[in-house]
């Protein structure tokens, strides 16, 4: 098998995984609040998240050389985690990710003022298309749009704002910088609010919890051994499995079936997202190749990102990304 192909299956198994985190997520969220979920998720993730810092030989203090970029993507990933739960819970698996496929396109406009990237007409035309993609999902003035469309949509905005600051000063923070932070930001703002929505669970509902903080790492774990193998530009799009995987899991566990508006919405914002990733991956196409280097899951504040696992670990693609 070459290294291409491997770290395409990898890729596909770890978002097979991811789905599956997801799947989880919706089936807790029938019945406990975002919050709760958010928190104990995050709690979970702790000891997970240590044995990551514990391999992180960089020197140097936990203070941040960049206050204020820290403190926004911290805010960014809190509102990304919560509402990323809230969607999933109360809106079809497909539909919620048709929505954060936008994030590629987001990423691709944030990096102008961010990055001072320069996007060139082909790429804003695959932006404004995945934009029409998004429009046709949620279908404005034939359906009525709801809380979790809204939350859909803050998760993609939130991912896309964490992910390109990430980008911007990656090079200057320590990994346990950008790793811990929004952590601990977003079990201090749970915990407070945990006591107006808190409702109590059984151990089995513990439990999965523990297996939703499980499959975060083993997902980012694939996630990272696919970027070892073969180029950004064949592991990124591998993402978009993750619809079939919502096709799927919606219909047999939760009698969800993809309607047309979805499928075709859904359809243009793969397409757009999957120009963007080859147009990067093009040599002086794009400087930063920002989508390339989102690592592909959208930042949640519940579990550490693949690009920090990956740099505390030492370990990068062997190609550009």
């Amino acid at each position: 098998m070459s290294p291409n192909a491997k770290g395409a299956v990898l890729a596909l198994l770890a978002f097979g995984v991811f789905s599956t985190h997801d799947v989880v997520v919706k089936v807790l969220g029938g019945t406990y609040s975002p919050i709760q979920i958010v928190f104990f998720s995050v709690l979970l993730s702790f000891p997970l998240a240590t044995i990551m810092l514990m391999r992180d030989a960089k020197p140097g203090t936990l203070v941040p050389v960049h206050p204020w970029w820290l403190a926004l993507r911290t805010v960014a990933a809190v509102i990304t985690g919560v509402s990323a739960f809230y969607a999933f819970s109360v809106l079809p698996l497909a539909q919620t990710y048709a929505i954060l496929f936008a994030s590629p396109l987001l990423i691709t406009v944030l990096a102008i003022p961010v990055l001072g990237e320069t996007v060139r007409l082909r790429r804003w035309l695959a932006v404004i298309v995945g934009l029409v993609g998004v429009l046709v999902v949620l279908r404005p003035g034939q359906t009525e749009l709801s809380l979790g469309h809204l939350a859909a949509l803050s998760a993609a905005v939130g991912g896309s704002v964490a992910s390109i600051i990430v980008r911007k000063i990656g090079a200057d923070e320590r990994p346990a910088v950008m790793l811990l932070y929004p952590m601990v930001v977003n079990f201090v703002l749970m915990a407070c609010a945990l006591p107006f929505v808190y409702q109590p669970m059984p151990i089995e509902h513990l439990g999965l919890l523990g297996v939703i903080a499980v499959f975060a790492w083993t997902a980012s774990r694939l996630v990272i051994a696919a970027y070892q193998s073969g180029e950004a530009a064949i592991i990124a799009p591998m993402q978009y499995s993750q619809i079939v995987w919502a096709t799927l899991f919606g219909f047999f566990f939760f009698d969800e079936v993809v309607d047309t508006a979805t499928g075709v919405g859904a359809a243009i914002i793969i397409a757009s997202g999957l120009y963007i990733v080859l147009r990067e991956s093009r040599s002086g196409a794009s400087e930063n190749t920002p989508v390339l280097r989102t690592r592909s899951r959208s930042e949640t504040a519940t579990t550490p990102r693949v690009s920090l696992f990956m740099r505390i670990a030492g370990k990068t693609p062997p190609r550009k990304d």
